[in-house]
């Protein structure tokens, strides 16, 4: 399905309970709407599911240039606008975890709960040179370029090395999307902090990570520097947990949205 908002043309997919409580997915850089395929079936009895394609990927408009992270962020709320969610619980992983904090930092009566996966939420000197390089990497050679590289990091060895059906998906997912909105979407994590606020985000958090994904320790300071918010940790698994270990994933995000408003730090693990 397709819908206009924020000036360009969205891929998106609506599913679950009409009635039911919202929860928007919102994908990682170099993937679509579908990697919250278990997601959906799994959680559509209880919310009601608005997936979509993140500006430039999937079947999502791509415009060229590079993308200020705070279109992202207004991309979220227009698609929000558009079918009329007053608030949500919002759930991100990579760019997605970024624009999940970024969201409950800048428009707080929008989000009712977060959960940032796998995400530092901030870049760094040396984070904002190696998405500058990829960037020259693709426009050299296309997403080809990348695709094994990216599956690697993402990956532990052994996963990658098995190919299993997960990684096989994400891998054409990554050679599938589009030259522009990987170049603009680079752009963004190149330039971007929302971890520095962090303390400010007044609505649950939840930072769910993997086991072995090298962002699992700015996740943990930024647990401690939310009072109140939670942490879980998704044993052995790298980068994209939720295809890797989706039961695992799931779990966490259900028992996390179920509960009852205002409860206190946890530390899961």
């Amino acid at each position: 399905m397709h819908i206009k908002a924020n000036g360009i043309t969205f891929n998106y997919q609506i599913d679950g309970a009409q009635h039911a409580p919202w929860l928007i997915f919102s994908n990682s850089l170099a993937t679509n709407l579908s990697m919250w395929d278990d997601q959906t079936r799994a959680l559509s009895g209880s919310f009601h599911i608005l997936r979509y394609d993140q500006r430039g990927h999937g079947k999502t408009d791509a415009p060229e240039g590079r993308y200020p992270f705070a279109i992202l962020l207004a991309d979220a709320i227009a698609l929000m606008d558009a079918f009329e969610i007053r608030s949500a619980a919002f759930c991100g992983l990579s760019l997605g975890g970024a624009t999940a904090l970024g969201l409950a930092e800048r428009y707080p009566d929008r989000i009712d709960r977060v959960i940032v996966c796998d995400s530092p939420c901030a870049s760094t000197p040396t984070s904002a040179k190696q998405w500058e390089e990829r960037i020259v990497m693709v426009k050299g050679g296309g997403m080809a370029a990348i695709a094994e590289p990216t599956l690697q990091r993402w990956f532990p060895p052994d996963v990658y090395a098995a190919n299993p059906p997960g990684v096989v998906k994400v891998r054409g997912m990554v050679l599938s999307t589009p030259l522009n909105g990987f170049i603009g979407c680079c752009a963004a994590l190149a330039d971007h902090d929302f971890r520095s606020a962090v303390s400010s985000v007044s609505r649950p958090v939840l930072f769910l990570v993997g086991e072995k994904d090298p962002p699992n320790a700015a996740m943990r300071e930024m647990h401690k520097e939310l009072n109140g918010s939670q942490f879980v940790e998704i044993a052995g698994a790298g980068h994209i947990c939720n295809i890797e270990r989706p039961e695992a994933f799931t779990n966490a995000v259900e028992k996390f949205l179920m509960q009852p408003a205002g409860r206190g730090r946890s530390g899961i693990s």
